[in-house]
């Protein structure tokens, strides 16, 4: 099994093609021949998580699926579609180094582990609690602006199934060392996580690592950049 992550751009006139996808490929993908699991995704600029963060030009998904099928998955009609669509894309082939907690009541990356020293994605994922979203939303500044700032950071973008409640974020790391010291050294990211504690606000939570086995397209161009966030 390996991880496809999938980001694009869209033109303005294209955002109706993209709401009516996000409804419609939801089974499409998960029947895809090889894949075990599939989540369609809105982005957003990563800065405050509110609906007000949503970026209606960038959309993407994530699935798992076996890595015979990598090439007919990129040739499919779900991909080819949006692909027809797109200003721009970017794809990253992804080998889970570890995963902890859950997405829907699972975890979709707890297959076999892979090691790295080289440049690493993060996947962090969590359902908001009822009536938790707000004290939420007031925590996320600090920690958004501590990772931008955050050295070896190549790029990151938020990312969400849906525009309250199931936000997450998508970073890329020149070093698995470089996310360690953001996730264990800054202090506003340490504070949120007490504050979690705290306050109870996910449901559900998860947290990724990947070993990067191969990234296609422009990270800048697809909106994964430091500046445009």
């Amino acid at each position: 099994m390996i991880v496809i992550a999938y980001f694009w751009k869209i033109s303005n006139r294209n955002i109706p093609f993209a709401f009516l996808r996000m409804a419609l490929d939801r089974q499409a993908l998960r029947k895809t021949p090889g894949v075990a699991f599939a989540k369609m995704l809105g982005c957003g600029k990563g800065e405050s998580f509110t609906p007000s963060d949503a970026d209606l030009s960038r959309w993407g998904f994530i699935v798992t699926i076996e890595e015979n099928q990598i090439e007919n998955f990129d040739r499919s009609k779900v991909v080819t579609r949006w692909r027809s669509r797109s200003l721009e894309e970017f794809r990253a082939l992804l080998d889970p180094i570890a995963s902890h907690g859950l997405w829907s009541k699972g975890n979709p990356f707890d297959f076999a582990q892979s090691t790295t020293d080289g440049e690493v994605i993060a996947i962090t994922r969590a359902r908001i609690s009822l009536f938790k979203n707000f004290l939420f939303w007031r925590a996320v500044p600090p920690v958004t602006e501590s990772l931008h700032a955050s050295p070896g950071l190549i790029g990151a973008i938020g990312i969400g199934e849906a525009p309250v409640g199931l936000q997450g974020t998508f970073s890329h790391w020149k070093s698995g060392a470089d996310l360690r010291a953001f996730a264990y050294k800054s202090k506003a990211h340490q504070d949120v996580i007490a504050a979690t504690a705290t306050h109870n606000w996910y449901s559900e939570e998860l947290f990724s690592r990947f070993a990067v086995r191969e990234i296609r397209g422009s990270i800048a161009q697809s909106g994964l950049n430091k500046v445009e966030l």
